[in-house]
């Protein structure tokens, strides 16, 4: 799994970087092998004047799945940061169930339109 991180309007500090790595460890241990990459962007919106604009966009690639997306904007990064992180991480976990789902659901129809294992059909006579 491949993790990008960039800052848009100030320095990537190692403790941003350190608790992104943190959280998503956390967040999608579970999950790892089923991911293929994930992207973080960081942005100060309003830059020095403050206010709720520190911005964590997530984009979590997964394999023959849509991209999982997720935006928080709060006043704290490491709050943004966290809160996008957990959402992101439910959202992974739904998207990979609803997809084990519909494999094992298209498997069972696939077992209902066969005919089942050791039957014969009409033509076969059993010779002693």
């Amino acid at each position: 799994m491949n993790i990008d991180i960039q800052a848009r309007n100030f320095p990537l500090t190692d403790a941003l970087e350190n608790h992104i790595r943190r959280r998503l460890d956390y967040a999608m241990s579970q999950r790892l092998d089923q991911i293929q990459q994930i992207r973080v962007r960081l942005s100060d919106i309003n830059g020095p004047r403050g206010g709720a604009d520190k911005c964590c966009h997530l984009q979590i690639v997964l394999p023959h799945l849509q991209d999982v997306i997720v935006d928080d904007t709060r006043v704290d990064m490491y709050a943004a940061i966290s809160r996008a992180i957990e959402r992101a991480g439910r959202a992974v976990s739904r998207r990979l169930s609803r997809q084990r789902a519909r494999s094992q659901r298209r498997s069972w129809e696939f077992r209902a339109d066969s005919p089942p294992t050791g039957t014969t059909t009409g033509d076969d006579t059993l010779q002693a």
